[in-house]
């Protein structure tokens, strides 16, 4: 079974949904819950940080395009944490939204400070 982790922070007004292992068909619905699940707590503001995933496949891409359509629907902002190094050998990610010609439809950061746009630290871990 494929592992995935994810966990939620507070940073100010922002979400962040720190997600660490394989994003694919077994594991992307938990990352789509916790997305809908945030929504629907009324948060607005969402960063998906996948700088410790090691792989993704169609579905967790299906997943990251699903969340950013949810956001624009409740006028929200979802930004994803995508550094060109990181979980290992560069971002998995990152690589496979280029392949894809979706990575320009993503507000993407290459680390936290730069996602949520200040240095403070967690509210809440």
């Amino acid at each position: 079974m494929t592992a995935l982790r994810v966990r939620a922070e507070q940073w100010g007004e922002w979400t962040v949904l720190r997600v660490v292992g394989e994003l694919d068909l077994a594991t992307s619905p938990t990352v789509r819950q916790r997305v809908h699940d945030a929504v629907a707590d009324g948060q607005r503001r969402l960063v998906l940080d996948l700088s410790e995933v090691l792989f993704c496949d169609s579905s967790g891409v299906g997943v990251l395009v699903g969340a950013r359509r949810l956001m624009r629907s409740c006028a929200g902002e979802l930004r994803l944490i995508l550094p060109a190094r990181g979980a290992e050998d560069g971002s998995h990610v990152n690589r496979v939204l280029a392949a894809l010609g979706v990575r320009r439809l993503f507000d993407c950061h290459p680390d936290l400070a730069s996602a949520v746009g200040d240095a403070n630290a967690p509210l809440s871990a």
